[in-house]
């Protein structure tokens, strides 16, 4: 077993954080000691502000052994989370991930109309297409309102236009 990882021993000098916290005896069987090692107070009172001991306890015990470190570091998260953002929580990280995200996807659809632009700034339509079809062709010099218009669906035609 790791270090800190198992069963306390009687001769740890040193309660985990939880008992720390809670100003109480750290027993060797204690369901937080192997999560919440005693420099990780802080941890421990978000968890416990925003969960309770009690219930982070009762949740530690009903969840099978090799799952509880991630349930204690998911908990501890969430915790830091909502103490940072009481409303949101980590939800608002995510939704914040989510929302750059789609901006970086934005930039990148632009970033290859631009480079469609420079590769072939004259596209004409290809040969294999029917002589029924009219030829379609963009304004590659104004990105702005191929944004506007879905600039992924643009930027895939035009990339497909080119070859």
């Amino acid at each position: 077993m790791k270090k800190g990882h198992g069963p306390r021993s009687s001769s740890s000098p040193s309660p985990c954080a939880a008992c720390k916290f809670l100003k109480r005896r750290c027993t060797p069987d204690c369901i937080f000691a192997p999560y919440f090692h005693s420099n990780d107070t802080q941890k421990f009172a978000n968890v416990h502000k925003i969960f309770g001991a009690s219930n982070v306890a009762k949740l530690l015990s009903e969840v099978p052994p090799q799952l509880r470190e991630d349930t204690a570091n998911s908990l501890a998260y969430e915790a830091e989370a909502r103490v940072r953002d009481p409303v949101h929580g980590c939800v608002g990280d995510i939704s914040l991930l989510q929302w750059k995200m789609l901006h970086l996807q934005h930039d990148l659809d632009n970033a290859r109309v631009r480079l469609a632009r420079y590769t072939n700034p004259h596209p004409f339509p290809s040969s294999s297409s029917s002589s029924a079809s009219v030829p379609v062709f963009y304004d590659y010099n104004d990105i702005d309102v191929m944004a506007q218009l879905g600039s992924a669906q643009l930027a895939s035609e035009s990339i497909e236009d080119i070859r």
